[in-house]
């Protein structure tokens, strides 16, 4: 992609209304998001619509999160917003050195604004959370590590 037409990208994508965007044109892949703040009285929360938290760049790293850690990964079962909880203030389904059942929630995945549990697959000790709250997630992306 040419680095004027880029920029138009970036320009469009910024000045619109949307809060998530990804394109791939053979090599080359942009995705880019951007923050959605809800006021509500005197209250006000920050929810970050991109994959990576603010100011990270996405390099290709030599290990997989899966590699990374040893034991069974759980993996996203569709695109959409993962949330460690049913709600802003309630407490996480999970925390890492947790003890997880199989069918147990893990978590949930909104998409199309539906709410979807994320359930175990395995018996074990929750060793690590590869997703963040409020993160997009792809399909088939590690979310948890069980060992």
């Amino acid at each position: 992609m040419e680095f004027d037409n880029l920029i138009t990208l970036i320009k469009t994508v910024s000045s619109s209304e949307l809060t998530q965007f990804s394109m791939k044109e053979g090599d080359f892949k942009i995705s880019m998001g951007k923050e959605l703040v809800i006021t509500s009285g005197k209250e006000s929360a920050v929810i970050s619509t991109s994959p990576y938290p603010a100011g990270r760049i996405d390099t290709p790293s030599s290990k997989d999160p899966e590699e990374m850690a040893e034991g069974e990964t759980v993996k996203a079962p569709l695109v959409g917003t993962f949330y460690s909880a049913s709600a802003p203030d309630e407490a996480p389904f999970i925390q890492v050195g947790d003890v997880v059942k199989k069918g147990q929630t893990l978590g949930i995945i909104e998409a199309m604004k539906l709410m979807n549990e994320i359930e175990c697959e395995y018996d074990g000790v929750v060793e690590k959370i590869l997703a963040e709250n409020g993160q997009m997630v792809e399909y088939g992306q590690p979310l948890f590590v069980i060992k």
